[in-house]
Formats: structure tokens, sequence, C-alpha cells
């Protein structure tokens, strides 16, 4: 049985998302499993070459985990033909251009999400992937969460009959960084550095309600910067243009009303950081992050509005846990594998460049709802 090692330049490895989940949980997962394995029984091995800007944090993170190749020098790595792939994982201000260099010099792309910082960039990296033959996709690992797999298994069996409306609710408190340090890094929260839960957010919930529901038809949003000033990461206080909350509603082309609450500056009090509620004429399901629970019509509890009295009802209760009946993998690691596969013997991979332009184009239509006050209908991005 032979072994095959792609060459991976992981560009902006050295941020939060691109060590844990790309990097560490990921990547170097793959290689202490000996790899992806091929019904041939050959592997694929992944040979990662970390590029970013910072040597020290480079050199640190390849000793820490056996890695032997790391570079400051982009263009050297992709110079290099043993790298066939390029990953991006770099702040979004900085993607596109990296992405255009590296199409431009044969590679593979697969990058995390905004692909861009506006649709028309969006667009023309896919265009340019096209042109130049390359393979490509885009990190959408929230398909992968075992909340999401469970809640995607009930709808496919048709358990919830004629699904009516979905209600998503996500976020947590960010501290403000004063007296305690803050989850996030302050770009997040400036616009002029790609920063807003808009941008950062629909992204995912664009991917996520066109596999499981449906077409988004039309948008209407509202976004806040609630929380005016924080702390940044050198101690000093920093005004935030961007918005920390959205509350916005889509329109689905089956009908579905999707209802999306996205919040940096709301407290939790729900079973899990994402709940995801489907309400239908069968039967109800709320879904979180690794969690689903549901409801059918024959079990759902006859309430009637009464303030007088104490309810009744324990309601949670009356939910049953769907069963896992699998074993689930780290979602980001799972779509790794899947790409990896993708580039060495072309299997499917539908989340390509232009699936990562229509996240960017919901990001754009839900803020220009917000300034606008307005709803606005979606154009189809043709291939």
């Amino acid at each position: 049985m032979a072994q095959h090692k792609l060459g991976i330049i992981m560009n902006g490895v050295t941020g939060r998302m691109g060590t844990n989940q790309h990097l560490i949980r990921s990547i170097v997962a793959i290689r202490k499993q000996g790899g992806v394995a091929l019904p041939s029984g050959d592997t694929i091995m992944p040979d990662p070459i970390l590029v970013g800007r910072n040597e020290n944090k480079l050199k640190a993170l390849a000793v820490k985990h056996d890695i032997d190749r790391w570079s400051t020098d982009l263009d050297e790595a992709l110079a290099d033909d043993q790298n066939v792939i390029y990953f991006d994982s770099q702040t979004t201000v900085r993607r596109a251009e990296s992405i255009k260099k590296a199409i431009k010099a044969g590679k593979h792309i697969y990058c995390e999400k905004p692909t861009a910082t506006s649709l028309a960039e969006s667009l023309e990296l896919a265009k340019l992937a096209k042109k130049a033959g390359v393979k490509n996709g885009v990190v959408q690992d929230k398909l992968f969460l075992p909340g999401l797999l469970k809640l995607k298994r009930l709808i496919d069996s048709g358990y919830f009959g004629r699904i009516l409306s979905v209600r998503m609710e996500f976020g947590y408190w960010v501290f403000e960084g004063d007296w305690q340090e803050a989850q996030r890094p302050s770009w997040n929260y400036r616009k002029e550095d790609g920063g807003g839960i808009i941008v950062d957010m629909f992204a995912h919930w664009r991917y996520v309600i066109d596999n499981l529901f449906g077409e988004v038809r039309s948008v209407s949003c509202l976004g806040a910067t609630h929380i005016p000033e924080r702390i940044g990461e050198n101690g000093e206080k920093y005004t935030c243009t961007a918005d920390d909350a959205a509350y916005a509603t889509f329109q689905l082309k089956n009908d579905i009303i999707v209802q999306a609450n996205s919040s940096w500056a709301v407290r939790v009090n729900r079973d899990d950081l994402l709940t995801i509620q489907v309400d239908g004429t069968e039967g109800s399901a709320v879904a979180g992050l690794r969690d689903c629970k549901a409801q059918h019509r024959v079990n759902t509890p006859k309430p009637t509005w009464n303030p007088d009295i104490e309810n009744p009802f324990d309601f949670e209760a009356q939910w049953e846990d769907v069963p896992g009946n699998q074993l689930f993998d780290n979602g980001f690691k799972v779509q790794w594998e899947l790409f990896l596969k993708h580039v060495y013997q072309d299997d499917p991979f539908p989340w390509d460049l232009l699936e990562g332009a229509k996240g960017t184009q919901l990001s754009e239509l839900g803020l220009q709802s917000w300034e606008e006050r307005r709803w606005l209908d979606i154009p189809e991005l043709k291939r």
C-alpha cells in the first residue's frame, strides 16, 4: 500500500482558528492517524508548510507539532512544485490577494470564509479558479457539527412534514476587555479591518440555510453596535465601528421563514451557543452544536394561556434526544479529508469558491438592508 504526500501551504495558521481548528485538530490529527485512508488501501499524507509574517510563532508551532517546513516567504512557497494546495486562514482583508497569487501559481485552493471583503472580489476569485482549472473549496464547518447532522437526518427522513419556520439563536457575551480579557480579537469590531458580526456570521448562515432548508430568496436585517467602546490587545480603548449584533429574517424560495439573531452582546440562557429550532406540521426539533432534541405532533402538549395559575407543564422534559448512531469527528477535520480526496482522486466537493461568494453576497445584502431599512431580494449567482 502506498502513501501519497500532498504539500499544503498553510497561510495565516498562527491565528486562533488557523492554529486550533485547521492545524492541530485537522492537519496534525490527520498526520497522527496515518493520513487519509482511500478505498484502495493507499493513504494521502498532508505535508504542510506553515506560512505567515511572524517567524518566531511559525517556528514554535512547527517544533511543537513535529512539522519540518515553515516560511515567511509566501512567494517562495508558491514557487515550490512540492506544494499543490494553498490554504488561507488570514484575516479577511488579506485573503483575496494571496488566493489570486496561489491561483496564478496553479495551486488548488482551500480557504476560510468570507473569501473576500466584497461580493465582486469573491466572484472574481471563483472565476479565476475556474478559468485556471484549479480545484477549490471553502470551509463550511457547521454542516459537519453533530447537532446539525442529527437535524439533517430528521429533515431527510421527512420527520417534520412541511417545514414552516426556523429560529436561529447565536452568540454570547464577549467581554469588553477592561476587567476581563476579550475572547475575540479587536479587529472583529472595526469595520475598516473587515470586522462585524454580519460579515462574520452571515457567511455561515447562508450555507447552513441553503444546505438544510432551501435557497434564500430575500433578507431583512437590522444591525446594531451595542458596545461602542472596547479595550484592545494593547490595553488601550478603541471605538467600535462595526456591528456586534444582527437581527435578520430570511424568506426561502420554498416559503420557509428563517429568523436569525446573532450577537456578541447577549448572555446565554439556552442549551448552547448556537440553537436552531425547526417547526413543521408533523414535528419540531432544536439542534445545538452537538445535541438535537425533537417533539412529534403526537407528543405535543396542549397548553392554554392562563397567567392566573402556575404553569402545569415541564415543557423541556417533553422533548426526546435524537441519538447519534455514529461516531462524530471534528467537523473541520472531516471537511479537510473530503477536500484532500477531492484534490487527489476527484471525489465530489460541492462547497467551492462560488458557494463562498454566496455567503459574501448575503452579508452585503444584510448590510444594505440595514442601511436602507427594507427587504432585499437575493439575485442568483451564476457558475
